[in-house]
């Protein structure tokens, strides 16, 4: 039963983890808009730089898990 449950969250292909990147990418810069509005001026525009940042860095790592044909 678990087993089912957790082929669900395996992402299996390069195209499921561009989906995966895309959804963490749009949530990082909504939660980056909602830095700059809590904090106005600089720090609020460094907290929203590094949102996306994070993404990167996530999105790095994901598609290093797939094997790149040489």
């Amino acid at each position: 039963m678990f087993d089912r449950v957790r082929r669900l969250f395996t992402i299996k292909t390069k195209f499921e983890a561009y989906l995966v990147i895309y959804g963490l990418g749009t949530g990082a810069v909504e939660r980056g808009m909602h830095y700059l509005d809590r904090f106005p001026g600089l720090g609020g525009k460094m907290l929203f730089l590094l949102c996306p940042v994070a993404v990167f860095m996530a999105g790095a790592k994901i598609l290093d898990t797939f094997d790149i044909p040489q």
